[in-house]
């Protein structure tokens, strides 16, 4: 059995590439409260994403460049990488392997966590 640490140099060249194409890679949400805010804002939190490049130990311990936080506006906002299988019904078994793997990317309000 492979170990996660092992998989991790894979896992984050898949999850650099879905966060830096954007929207048009995969799955992509935005919770109420960031829609709320506008369109303009969205995108903006959007392209905030896909230029994210604050990694450290305390926010990326396993590499794997899932999670990130950052403030826009005068908002905290988050935004989390979950692996699916391919129907989205459950997790997926190899989040390093993308034919058994769909990312779904979310982007939240630190206060709706």
């Amino acid at each position: 059995m492979t170990s996660t640490l092992a998989l991790s140099p894979t896992i984050r060249a898949l999850n650099d590439a879905f966060r830096r194409n954007g929207v048009a890679s995969g799955q992509w949400m935005l919770t109420s409260g960031v829609a709320d805010l506008g369109p303009e804002f969205m995108v903006l939190a959007i392209r905030a994403v896909q230029s994210f490049a604050d990694f450290s130990e305390g926010n990326d311990p396993h590499g794997e460049h899932d999670f990130g936080a950052f403030n826009l506006a005068g908002e905290t906002l988050f935004w989390k990488i979950d692996y699916y299988d391919p129907t989205l019904t459950s997790g997926s078994d190899d989040p390093s392997d993308p034919s058994a793997t769909r990312r779904v990317l979310t982007i939240m309000l630190a206060s709706e966590y």
